[in-house]
């Protein structure tokens, strides 16, 4: 393909991984001789339906230079307009799909492109989350409404892959599968910077970061550090608790490990990652499910080994006994199991020394392919 290829999703000032995956998209798009542009939007949620910090103040990467933000969840006639412009000017345009409540600007958006006849502009859409990890009734109905309307779908892992087949129906086109590749932030020093060491190379200390939602498990991570982890083990949980940390906090009062567990509220900038990972022995992910994530790598790349469930696409990164270890999702006992190993003599230092960063060139290139042959 050589024409204009729009992504529309969230960009700079909105903040974490779907922003970054769709600003390094549209880098890599571009430096492969692409003409790119990104669609973002000035207010992409109502606060109603988004209880976190939705953008921040600076950039957690290289923001892209040919992007708009005009797109407004309660402009209607905006998201028309966009689709009109867009059919005129791209000759593919892909959907970046996070949530059912980006839907209807999308299905308005898809009729101004489908309303200019005899126009060529193919309309893809790029699934992060097929459908949510929390869902209603009515997120089927939408997504369904989405994927019969676009000329093609592209999910993160084969499982996704199979739920999207699903809504689209035997008469439609497969959805290709594309791993997702590495988008991580810009964290500026490097981890351990002016870190006093410790004794053994351990920090007797564990560290869960990210949004704190129900399907990520850290009433499992609670429950698990009270049963199997030895009694001098911290954790830290850091991230925007939807709903409140309330009751984590007395679920670890219950549990007799309130005066291990340190909670963190609010969204975690890119800056404060390197200090956060060097007190931590590893990274925990206790995910119930998952579709893909950025966390094992970001670990890796900071030289932290990674605890993590095999839910989703966690355990395609995670070499077990080598550079991280994993446990079923879900099972309080699974992973004490875990988290007691980890803790033998030696455990720690033997899996930091496994850690690797991931080189990030050839995940983007299969990826990009990936995303033009749909």
């Amino acid at each position: 393909m050589t024409g204009r290829i729009t992504l529309v999703g969230p960009a700079h000032p909105y903040k974490g991984g779907g922003a970054r995956h769709t600003t390094e998209l549209a880098h890599r798009l571009s430096a492969s001789g692409r003409e790119t542009g990104i669609e973002s939007w000035r207010a992409q949620y109502p606060a109603a339906l988004y209880p976190g910090q939705q953008t921040i103040a600076d950039p957690e990467g290289e923001p892209f230079p040919d992007t708009r933000r005009e797109l407004a969840w309660y402009r209607p006639d905006g998201w028309w307009r966009t689709g009109r412009r867009l059919a005129a000017t791209s000759d593919l345009v892909v959907l970046t799909l996070f949530s059912p409540v980006q839907v209807p600007a999308y299905l308005g958006v898809l009729a101004g492109i489908r309303s200019r006849r005899g126009g060529g502009t193919r309309v893809v859409a790029l699934c992060h989350n097929v459908l949510p990890h929390e869902r209603r009734a009515v997120d089927v109905s939408l997504v369904r409404a989405l994927l019969r309307r676009v000329d093609g779908v592209l999910t993160h892992s084969a499982e996704q892959g199979r739920l999207a087949e699903g809504l689209l129906g035997p008469d439609r086109p497969r959805p290709v599968v594309a791993r997702m590749p590495p988008h991580l932030p810009e964290t500026g020093a490097p981890v351990g910077a002016g870190e006093e060491p410790v004794a053994n190379g351990e920090r007797r200390h564990l560290l869960f970061f990210g949004i704190v939602r129900p399907y990520k498990g850290v009433d499992v991570l609670l429950r698990a550090l009270a049963e199997g982890a030895p009694e001098d083990v911290t954790l830290t949980v850091a991230g925007e608790f939807w709903g409140g940390s309330g009751d984590l906090t007395a679920l670890a009062k219950e549990l007799g490990v309130a005066d291990r567990v340190r909670f963190h509220e609010g969204y975690v900038p890119a800056e404060a990652l390197p200090g956060l990972l060097a007190g931590a022995d590893a990274l925990v992910l206790p995910y119930r499910t998952a579709t893909a994530t950025q966390n094992v790598w970001l670990a890796h790349e900071h030289g932290v080994p990674v605890i993590a469930t095999r839910a989703g696409t966690l355990a395609d990164h995670v070499r077990d006994g080598v550079d991280g270890l994993l446990c079923a999702p879900g099972d309080p006992t699974d992973l004490a199991r875990a988290l007691s190993a980890f803790y033998e003599p030696g455990v720690p230092a033997r899996l930091r020394g496994g850690v690797r960063p991931v080189d990030a060139g050839p995940y983007w290139s299969a990826y990009t392919d990936r995303l033009l042959s749909v």
